[in-house]
């Protein structure tokens, strides 16, 4: 049962038609008064909430309504109606507790669609169970999400939980963390699986090209614009849109995120014809939002819009028990694309691996394994082979010391040493040696000449 709660008999019949057209039976209310009354004497699942009981604008009685029923009932979820010009009042709403905020004019699509992920979250809020990686895997799709340390299961559990939902998620985390990955799999255990899953790299587009790129333009609408361009947002349509570094968006870009993430609705750039879309939009960041908003570089208003829930991914020297898995993970990977026999990795190397304090996290564990596998001859690597490569600093291990005794090599006779090694496992092929090293060409052609080596 869900109570709406407004003083407009027009909107109440409106929105009560609405909600049992799609299955959902309500009751209203026209006053604070006569809401607190019937949440009193009756359950109900949830609250659609105006903001404003009688001539005045403030919010003031809105606010005042949602701390009650927030007293009286704690876990049940409350959406807020309000005026496109009174984000800022939703915003306070949202600190204080409410699920979510449509405003006014509401989409029906979209004011249905925050109903029932309302709902749906509400319902499960209490049956989150510590769950084992067996359980999980076999509940949800978690193909490609490694490891099963107790704070990364916590996550992979509120990823089963919320994927089927419509709500729009935030992942926060360090780069290398595996934000791409969570996003996919949000995707990939939802509705929309079917639909398309469109990524796009807000840091990697200009201020200027903004619009064009993410609502698409119409031939002519500026000079290079030769013939009409889908926008990401319409390549997303049915599906998901993923916003990577979100935190890189400018101030301007920001406020037209907020309306097409607000209403679902859009304008190509050169037309006038508003377009709407049917999206979940999963958006991630290396940065703090909450610390760029009291900066002012970022609209509050767009981070309530962007994260009705918040995944917070730990950095790998917070989950060192999964760095052995990892590791055998990418080994087996890695063997598998650069067609090499089955490589094996020695209990010291996994330790001196899990010492490492790997502030590029699960990125730079994989591009270390990868560089040691393309590297090695071998059918086992021990911590010697990842020396020279990783970068790493250098440090006892459990398994005892396994570096040169101080003062035998330099770190130049280990550098010609690996680039001599490499030369000759690729025969010479500059090309893969400058990859295989993480170094350009002609960073490698300057270190040939350092060494006084030959190319061949």
């Amino acid at each position: 049962m869900i109570l709406i709660v407004d003083d407009d008999p027009s909107v109440v019949t409106s929105l009560s038609l609405l909600l049992k057209r799609h299955g959902h039976p309500n009751r209203s209310a026209r006053s604070q008064e006569e809401a607190l009354a019937v949440l009193r004497e009756a359950e109900f699942d949830l609250v659609l909430q105006d903001m404003n009981f009688s001539r005045g604008t403030s919010g003031e009685e809105g606010l005042e309504l949602l701390a009650e029923i927030r007293r009286l009932r704690p876990r049940m979820p409350v959406i807020l109606i309000t005026a496109w010009g009174s984000i800022t009042l939703a915003v306070e709403g949202m600190k204080a507790g409410a699920a979510d905020f449509v405003t006014k004019p509401w989409s029906n699509a979209q004011l249905l669609q925050s109903v029932e992920t309302a709902l749906s979250l509400a319902g499960e809020a209490g049956e989150a169970k510590a769950a084992s990686r067996e359980e999980l895997d076999r509940r949800y799709d978690l193909r490609g999400l490694v490891g099963a340390d107790p704070k990364f299961l916590k996550i992979l559990e509120l990823i089963g939980r919320i994927a089927p939902t419509d709500a729009s998620v935030l992942i926060m985390g360090e780069s290398g963390t595996g934000k791409e990955l969570i996003a996919e799999a949000i995707h990939g255990n939802g509705r929309r699986k079917a639909g398309p899953f469109v990524k796009v790299n807000l840091g990697g587009i200009s201020s200027t090209l903004f619009e064009s790129e993410m609502f698409g333009h119409v031939k002519g609408a500026f000079t290079d614009a030769r013939a009409d361009r889908k926008g990401r947002f319409e390549m997303a349509d049915g599906g998901t849109i993923f916003l990577d570094e979100i935190g890189e968006v400018d101030l301007s870009a920001q406020v037209k995120l907020l309306r097409v993430l607000q209403d679902r609705s859009y304008e190509v750039l050169g037309s006038s014809h508003t377009r709407t879309v049917d999206v979940r939009v999963v958006s991630a960041t290396n940065r703090d939002l909450g610390e760029m908003v009291e900066k002012g570089q970022f609209r509050e208003d767009l981070l309530y819009r962007l994260n009705l829930i918040a995944v917070r991914l730990p950095p790998l020297r917070e989950r060192r028990g999964d760095v052995p898995v990892l590791a055998r993970h990418f080994l087996d990977l890695s063997a598998r694309t650069y067609r090499r026999s089955p490589v094996a990795i020695s209990d010291r190397a996994l330790d001196w691996l899990v010492d490492q304090p790997w502030p590029g996290n699960i990125r730079q564990l994989k591009q270390t394994i990868e560089r040691a596998v393309l590297v090695e001859d071998g059918d086992r690597l021990d911590v010697g082979d990842f020396l020279a490569l990783s970068g790493l600093e250098a440090r006892e291990t459990r398994g005892g010391t396994v570096l040169p005794s101080p003062g035998s090599m330099t770190l130049d006779e280990m550098e010609k040493a690996m680039i001599v090694k490499c030369m000759r496992h690729y025969e010479g092929n500059v090309t893969r040696v400058a990859e295989a090293l993480g170094l350009s060409r002609a960073a490698l052609y300057r270190r040939f000449e350092k060494y006084g080596l030959e190319t061949h």
